[in-house]
């Protein structure tokens, strides 16, 4: 049954807040099935909201069983789909970043001895210890605090684990369990990320932690890439370091697909499992980012992913090691003013038409003659700055409005601006080699790349396959590290990027100048504590 295959497979998937995404893509790197479950709708009976548990004080959880039976479910629509399991050389997945999932004592002998005729969600139904805190949580402000300061300040954290002390991150959540729940601390032999969670139970022994997404937790010494051991130390105890494992790297095989999946569903005994990661790292794999390029993804919020040859310690967004051996560090910035804010302001100048909205922009000019604007609709985040919104007539002069075609300029100048002036805090540079690529609903729009072609003075591709990175990352990552390991190339694995801006030859006479006066600017916004 399991003889060379022609038609290799590799299956990809996404553990997201909202719902599970499976994918499988061939040697070409097509897509061939996709399938997916949406928590609130599929699986009811766990009253999630969002795929998410809202509890008291900022509390937000999920129960791990719920991404458990989804991944039942998924796997039922594949072969509903028509997947042949036994195409499939090599599995990986990427999750929601900085959630932590708490096994109890006899989690890892019930992965092991699963039976193919019942579900998983059945079997492991007692192998949790509690619901898992996600990323939205933001009830752990005295753990970041105390973490930052047994570290010795917000800064030198940043410089060790390439992140100051975050709510969300995985380590203020340990230390906050340890803290008020010591029982669920002191029972949990191990702890895991969603992504590592995720792997283990394709692996059929908990998976190990990788690097990227282990960057996520205020944990990791992003140089020596092992645990610090003084953030441990502030976040629990001794035993700490054996509840997390050793980390390891993000393109590594951790060990066959367990008998479980063989039996039941017809995979290949030989089909790899590749280390799970972050989703935000997997993306920057579906990218495939090298050093000097740049992600941007333009959504609700905009993120712009960066390769990095070298970490940085940032004042704003985070470090991560890098998901794949093209990038070995990754920079991410987020941006919480991205399409909501451009919509709101179409809204507002021309009414709910883009359209109308590219008029306007196609009847200014470059550098908009001096007319600058920083819109922030709602709390941004880097920079950490209140809601507010600062206008500037040529020469600095403070306006409080501007015509309409000039604002539209400004808006998206503005925010052009701020992705390349913080991207280079982080020491990026733009070489000769750099690109842009561009995915979100965003992309669509021809105008607003040009934009940021002429920004940033790089030319700007959009990802001609899937349109879900993270979730095509996966896929990729998991054929990657097939191909490697077996030495044997794959036609798809070079990008099909389409080229859809390049910037104009006079980009630094108007934007250098224009850099500086947007650091000017947020100089004087009110800051956010």
């Amino acid at each position: 049954m399991f003889e060379e295959s022609k038609n290799k497979s590799f299956l990809g998937f996404d553990f997201s807040t909202q719902r599970l995404k499976a994918l499988v893509i061939n040697e070409d790197y097509n897509v061939l099935h996709e399938a997916d479950v949406e928590f609130d709708v599929d699986l009811p009976e766990f009253r999630t909201a969002g795929g998410v548990v809202r509890g008291e004080k900022g509390e937000v959880t999920a129960p791990p069983l719920l991404w458990v039976k989804a991944l039942d479910m998924v796997l039922d629509r594949l072969i509903v789909a028509g997947l042949d399991f036994s195409t499939v050389y090599a599995i990986s997945g990427a999750a929601q970043q900085h959630g932590s999932v708490w096994w109890s004592k006899d989690a890892e002998a019930k992965l092991g001895s699963l039976s193919s005729d019942d579900f998983l969600h059945t079997q492991l139904a007692s192998a949790f210890l509690c619901d898992s805190p996600v990323w939205m949580d933001s009830s752990t402000s005295a753990d970041c605090r105390a973490l930052e300061e047994a570290m010795g300040g917000p800064e030198e954290l940043a410089k060790i684990t390439g992140s100051r002390a975050y709510e969300r991150f995985t380590g203020p959540q340990i230390r906050k369990m340890f803290r008020t729940r010591p029982r669920v601390y002191q029972a949990a032999p191990r702890i895991s990320l969603v992504s590592s969670f995720a792997c283990s139970l394709f692996l059929g022994k908990i998976a190990p932690i990788d690097l990227a997404d282990g960057s996520g937790m205020n944990l990791l010494d992003i140089r020596t890439m092992q645990w610090d051991e003084r953030a441990l130390k502030a976040c629990g105890d001794e035993s700490l370091i054996h509840k997390l494992g050793a980390a390891v790297p993000s393109a590594s095989d951790v060990g066959p697909v367990s008998a479980y999946f063989v039996q039941r569903y017809g995979f290949r005994p030989d089909c790899r499992v590749v280390a799970f990661t972050g989703d935000n790292c997997s993306a920057l794999a579906g990218l495939r980012l090298r050093s000097g390029w740049i992600g941007l993804s333009l959504g609700t919020s905009d993120t712009l992913l960066l390769g990095l040859t070298e970490p940085a310690a940032p004042a704003a967004g985070h470090v991560l090691v890098g998901p794949t051996p093209d990038a070995p560090y990754m920079a991410l910035l987020c941006f919480a003013n991205g399409s909501l804010t451009r919509q709101n302001h179409r809204d507002r100048l021309v009414g709910p038409s883009w359209e109308a909205f590219n008029e306007l922009l196609r009847s200014t000019v470059r550098g908009n003659m001096g007319f600058m604007g920083v819109y922030y609709d709602t709390a941004e985040i880097v920079p950490r700055r209140a809601a507010a919104r600062l206008l500037q007539a040529s020469g600095g002069r403070a306006v409080q409005a501007g015509a309409p075609a000039a604002e539209a300029r400004a808006l998206l100048e503005g925010q052009a601006l701020a992705r390349r002036a913080h991207a280079e805090d982080l020491h990026f540079t733009i070489g000769p080699s750099s690109k842009l690529i561009a995915t979100g609903g965003a992309a669509a729009n021809k105008e607003f790349l040009q934009i940021f072609a002429d920004v940033f003075n790089v030319p700007v591709y959009v990802l001609g396959e899937h349109g879900n990175a993270a979730l095509l990352g996966a896929a990729v990552r998991a054929a990657a590290v097939w191909s490697r390991d077996a030495a044997v190339s794959l036609p798809g694995s070079e990008p099909t990027l389409t080229p859809v801006a390049t910037p104009y030859p006079d980009h630094d006479a108007i934007y250098t100048p224009m850099l500086a006066r947007y650091r000017q600017i947020i100089q004087e916004m009110p800051r956010l504590h």
